[in-house]
């Protein structure tokens, strides 16, 4: 059994977006447990190719046997999905029929303890994508002043409290008490208080940390950025985002490039069957746009 096994989000509405064809070539910077991938791939057979990326390992080797039944015509390689342009220069290639992004941390990688990205399950404060390089949550914390981790919470977590929360953070920090998520997640409460209703109050804060730890706004920026030198004329993009300062990146880079005509008007949401049958994708939002000829 595959251990990266993970349900692909908003799967028939990415195809119906994507339109993948017989002969297309098609980027997924989000590879995951290879879901999306394999999908385009099958609907571009008999030759249609698919360059995948992805930036944790566990994931690429979990992908490369997924897609292991279709040869070459699927390559995969370990890369942030800012680095899509240098992956496809690596490759020769210069244009690409589609591009793929499903950004956030998957299931998969939520219910194993030892990365640190759960409230539910206690774990080291890591939180990084790729666990081989950069520094970890708690690093972060850390190496920064209670101002500079506030900004951090209030500006990736939007969250309101954000002065009382890296106050306490730091305190624990400074005291000894911060080895684990779950001593995060007390330091969270003794600053907002008990939990009340469905939402933990250190949702936004674990959401912040994940955020900064990845530059994972920086990283998406930098996709937006590429995508319409990337995509030929006819070619579209497509952007699962699951929460607002994601979508509405999104929403302006689609609208603001000339090269960018968008297809969604409003972000294409789950159908109430996949919201209850995959609680991923209660969040999940969807934007994509084609790549136009301008002037013409």
């Amino acid at each position: 059994m595959n251990a990266f096994e993970h349900t692909p989000v908003l799967l028939d509405e990415v195809l119906e977006q994507l339109d993948p064809t017989t002969g297309g070539v098609y980027a997924d910077v989000t590879l995951g447990g290879g879901g999306h991938a394999k999908a385009i791939l099958e609907r571009s057979a008999p030759d249609g190719r698919l360059i995948g990326t992805d930036r944790d390992p566990s994931a690429l080797e979990a992908a490369s046997a997924a897609l292991s039944d279709f040869g070459d015509r699927a390559t995969l390689r370990k890369a942030r999905i800012g680095d899509l342009a240098d992956v496809l220069a690596s490759l020769e290639i210069e244009n690409v029929d589609g591009v793929l992004a499903d950004l956030g941390v998957s299931s998969v990688q939520l219910d194993r303890v030892e990365r640190g990205f759960s409230l539910a399950k206690d774990g080291p404060i890591d939180m990084r994508m790729d666990p081989t390089e950069g520094e970890t949550a708690l690093e972060l914390i850390g190496r920064s002043d209670a101002e500079e981790l506030a900004n951090v919470i209030y500006r990736y977590g939007e969250e309101h409290r954000s002065r009382k929360i890296a106050r306490s953070l730091r305190r624990a920090f400074e005291e000894g008490e911060l080895e684990t998520t779950g001593d995060l997640r007390h330091a969270v409460r003794r600053a907002t208080g008990p939990r009340r209703g469905r939402i933990d109050p250190a949702t936004k804060t674990f959401q912040a940390l994940r955020i900064a730890v990845n530059e994972e706004l920086e990283e998406l920026e930098a996709l937006l950025e590429q995508a319409p030198e990337l995509l030929r004329v006819g070619g579209v993009v497509a952007v699962i985002s699951f929460h607002s300062l994601e979508d509405r990146m999104v929403k302006h880079a689609f609208r603001d490039n000339e090269q960018l005509s968008p297809l969604t008007k409003r972000p294409i949401i789950a159908s109430d069957r996949e919201r209850e049958n995959n609680p991923r994708s209660r969040s999940a939002k969807l934007r994509a746009a084609r790549r136009v000829e301008v002037g013409a």
